[in-house]
């Protein structure tokens, strides 16, 4: 039951969700991280992404039927909760909040970075501590602002990639950049085979695209503050896969077409380049604003995110009843305090700490995204039994060719997993993430589990 002081303002537009959603899974992993996954698969690269998108897409499916019917702030921490039981919604909860936490930290101290160009004799902790107020002081005042920012945030990002998609592919059709010689798409056979690596190659590729994808379902957590859920979420969700599939399959494509792809992060940023062959002045510095705005962006939806989770977890019994309050503009500003607290000690620990720890906390986040999205699909399988198939058949999202297709994401997520056993950077993350939960399991059966308990008692 919600109560004065506790429910969030519907002020996202749909404008605002559908551009956040979109912009969520579009970062710095595609204009500067690409280049490294291009390595270990050489062109088919553009398959692993084609495979882990198909999954993404079950996923989204399975998420946007669940928040149609139920929008709550919550999104998959609460289906957890109600469709697999309360301590998958705990698990889900504490580890999606702390997945951002470990995001936030790493792109607080990014803006710092790339601030550096610009200004050398500004100490970079000042750009990140500016960048934290900011982005904090954006999501205390109102949700609709935190959406509008959102919104221009992405858009400098999509615009960034369709400016490169269309000038690539008159480079590689006309020869725009390239002395009116068509490059055509050779490159992509030509250096090795398509699978220069072979088949190992293309699945080692698989768990940092399987990242790149990461935050998309952030969209879950817009749902209860969408002034039109049905209809934004819809929307969303049925159009943002095909989008971000064009982007990245789209912008890799015309890049691997007109650059040998073991010739690809030699040079820097492969986005980089084709600015300059674009002929626009100071590339360099157009890539490393829309990085930035990228680096900002994440925080920003960190931010939200956080205090979101924070927010649902409370009104679930399972964090400090506070942070289920909202304020006059209903905004959690305690929930979205207490998360910027733990990004102030962020920052200074990012400074300090060694680079050993901040990968073990690293691992933890990308362990998180393979738990958050499995327990999408637990949940929903658990949704399916609890509605009427009337329900379903006149919903505005439908999952195709459900349980299948369900099956076939989750083993797909298994894979993945398995995959990471044989990089050692990605390794470490099987043994962390595990841990994480099974501390979170022990916490939760001697504090939560026995509070709530002791509370039914007194009842």
């Amino acid at each position: 039951m919600s109560h004065a002081g506790e429910n969030l303002r519907r002020g996202l537009e749909e404008r605002h969700v559908t551009l956040m959603s979109l912009g969520a899974a579009i970062g710095v992993g595609l204009f500067l991280g690409s280049a490294t996954a291009i390595k270990l698969a050489g062109p088919s690269i553009l398959l692993s992404y084609i495979l882990c998108g198909l999954a993404i897409f079950v996923i989204m499916r399975a998420l946007g039927e669940m928040a149609v019917h139920n929008p709550v702030a919550g999104s998959f921490s609460r289906y957890a909760q109600d469709y697999v039981g309360p301590l998958a919604g705990y698990l889900t909860g504490w580890t999606y909040w702390f997945l951002w936490i470990v995001t936030c930290m790493a792109e607080i101290t990014a803006v710092g970075v790339y601030m550096h160009v610009w200004y050398p004799d500004v100490p970079n902790w000042i750009w990140a501590l500016l960048a934290l107020l900011t982005m904090g002081g954006v999501n205390f005042i109102a949700v609709k602002l935190y959406g509008e920012l959102e919104f221009w945030f992405a858009l400098v990002k999509v615009v960034a990639i369709i400016l490169m998609i269309v000038f690539g592919v008159g480079t590689i059709v006309f020869g725009f950049g390239n002395a009116g010689i068509a490059t055509g798409i050779h490159n992509l056979w030509t250096h090795g085979g398509f699978t220069p690596n072979g088949f190992k190659g293309l699945m080692l590729a698989m768990p940092m695209v399987a990242f790149a994808y990461g935050g998309i379902e952030m969209l879950g957590l817009t749902a209860g503050e969408a002034k039109n859920p049905a209809k934004s979420l819809s929307r969303a969700v049925n159009s943002v896969f095909w989008r971000i599939l064009v982007f990245y399959v789209g912008a890799l494509f015309v890049i691997m077409s007109i650059y040998p792809w073991n010739e690809i992060g030699t040079q820097g940023s492969p986005f980089v380049a084709m600015f300059e062959r674009m002929g626009i002045p100071g590339a360099a510095g157009i890539i490393n604003f829309v990085v930035l705005t990228a680096a900002l962006s994440s925080c920003n939806s960190g931010i939200f995110s956080t205090g979101r989770m924070l927010f649902n977890l409370a009104h679930q019994g399972q964090a400090y009843s506070s942070f289920a309050k909202t304020g006059a503009n209903g905004v959690p500003r305690r929930a979205i305090l207490i998360s910027v607290v733990f990004l102030f000690i962020g920052v200074v620990l990012n400074y300090f700490a060694p680079a050993e720890v901040f990968n073990w906390l690293s691992s933890i986040s990308a362990f998180a995204s393979i738990w958050t999205w499995g327990v999408i699909l637990l949940a929903h399988i658990g949704f399916r039994r609890s509605v009427s198939r009337r329900e379903i058949q006149t919903s505005a999202v439908r999952m195709p060719f459900f349980p299948i297709s369900s099956y076939a994401a989750g083993l797909f997520l298994v894979v993945v997993l398995v995959v990471m056993a044989f990089n050692p950077e990605t390794r470490v993350a099987l043994v962390v993430g595990p841990v994480w939960i099974g501390l979170l399991v022990v916490f939760y059966y001697t504090r939560v589990s026995r509070r709530a308990s002791s509370e039914r008692a007194a009842n």
